[in-house]
């Protein structure tokens, strides 16, 4: 297993225990799709993500950390889906998505 993939798979552990059961792999061993617009990169040591227009890093060796502050952002968001997300959704990523946001 690479050192990507080990570190996805301990922040998603980590994020099913916070609550963030949704959150999956989306096939390359270093990226974690939690939630609408939060998706998490693992590279060069740091889990990586976007809120906006502000990049987020978080040390790879504190999957912990990083989990409370994605779990932290994904209950934000939860809280306030777009209306719009639902009809988009559905469309531009089908049936591979299966019930993940």
């Amino acid at each position: 297993m690479s050192e990507s993939a080990a570190a996805i798979d301990k922040l998603r552990a980590e994020l099913v225990n916070l609550g963030a059961a949704e959150a999956y792999d989306v096939g390359d061993e270093a990226t974690l799709s939690v939630w609408i617009g939060l998706v998490v990169r693992y590279r060069d040591g740091y889990f990586r993500w976007r809120e906006g227009a502000v990049n987020r890093r978080h040390q790879g060796n504190d999957p912990v950390g990083c989990a409370v502050r994605v779990a932290r952002r994904y209950a934000e968001l939860r809280e306030h889906v777009p209306p719009w997300w639902d009809g988009p959704a559905a469309v531009q990523r089908g049936d591979a998505a299966e019930a993940h946001p």
